[in-house]
């Protein structure tokens, strides 16, 4: 019903403005049957997603009354009971990229009773996080490589961490050198030995719990938390993660000059943020001084008047232009839209000819 309203009340504006469809996700049956109805019924061609959905935990056989009010964060790339690569490949069929707008506010440490600014200030980017990772980790964009996804309203900040701390971690945690940290390898027999002729007296009086406990409890059964990303490089997850995720910035957010700095990003990523503004929320007074607002980026030093391009145009051209090149058709950006596609297209075709001779 919704993307229904929105279709009929839009209709007539399609040369400035394109609502986007609401996709729901508790089931893949569920959101393919709601994007065929959106694009093919209805003829939109923007999508947003749910970013998540709670599932409840299993109840155990001991006490169950107790797991009755838990629950967990389903993002659709790892740890869901249900498949999501039909939803993936029905958006590449449909040529429309998955956005995502979701923020647990109101649960977890979220939860304010007396400030929604406590509640609200970086609610949009934990939530675009959650399934930025999930699907990073889930390899969809392993498998998927022509998808685009976008992050709407978290700013980059969030981004570029997520980002640096991938590369960190595989560093220190991918599967070869979990091999050599695994805490099953360790001796305890001969780590209570060590505590009795070296640790302090306070120490031996709890020898045998800090030999056991050493173990961390019992071996995991997968050491690879990688293993779906199939990263044999650092630079594999600059791969799997510049080209295929966007990130929408208000234009007051500093955070996305940062986004664009290859000296910072590692592996000289530079990343996508793109300019998206609430122009009809309450909070903006005058809608009028929201672009002149986005470019004090450029005023102030911050950002290149290349970078602010690719920021308020580029970017945006790519997320949604890139699935589908006759997006734009029709727009007032049309000729714009079209020169930034054409040209994109020729450096992908130089990039896999260079690829293809390296190799």
């Amino acid at each position: 019903a919704f993307n229904n309203y929105y279709a009929e009340m839009f209709r007539g504006f399609g040369d400035r403005l394109t609502p986007a469809a609401v996709i729901p996700m508790h089931t893949p049956r569920e959101a393919i049957a709601e994007l065929e109805h959106a694009v093919n019924t209805l003829g939109l061609k923007a999508t947003v997603f749910a970013g998540d959905v709670l599932r409840p935990v299993p109840k155990p056989e001991k006490n169950p009354a107790a797991m009755a009010e838990l629950y967990y964060y389903d993002c659709f790339g790892i740890d869901s009971p249900y498949d999501y690569d039909p939803v993936w490949r029905k958006c590449l069929e449909l040529r429309v990229a998955p956005t995502f707008h979701s923020a647990p506010i109101g649960r977890g440490t979220r939860a304010s009773i007396s400030r929604h600014q406590y509640n609200q200030l970086g609610g949009f980017a934990e939530g675009g996080e959650a399934v930025c990772k999930s699907l990073f980790f889930g390899g969809v964009t392993r498998r998927f490589p022509d998808l685009r996804f976008g992050f709407l309203e978290g700013g980059a900040a969030w981004a570029t961490a997520l980002y640096a701390r991938l590369v960190e971690h595989w560093k220190k945690r991918n599967y070869e050198a979990m091999q050599r940290l695994d805490p099953a390898r360790i001796d305890a027999a001969l780590l209570g030995r060590l505590i009795n002729e070296y640790g302090h007296e306070r120490q031996k009086l709890y020898r045998d719990k800090v030999a056991k406990d050493a173990i961390f409890g019992d071996r995991m059964e997968e050491l690879d938390d990688w293993r779906e990303c199939k990263i044999t490089r650092p630079e594999d997850i600059r791969d799997l993660f510049e080209p295929n995720f966007f990130f929408g910035c208000e234009g007051d957010d500093r955070s996305a000059a940062a986004a664009f700095d290859r000296k910072m990003n590692p592996y000289g990523a530079s990343l996508n943020p793109m300019f998206g503004s609430d122009i009809g929320h309450f909070d903006v007074e005058d809608m009028r001084g929201i672009l002149e607002e986005a470019h004090e980026l450029v005023d102030h030093g911050l950002m290149s008047p290349e970078n602010f391009r690719r920021f308020a145009l580029e970017n945006p051209v790519r997320l949604h232009g890139g699935m589908n090149k006759d997006f734009f058709k029709g727009t007032k950006v049309e000729t714009e839209a079209k020169i930034i596609l054409t040209a994109g297209e020729a450096h992908r075709a130089t990039a896999g000819e260079s690829l293809t001779a390296h190799s």
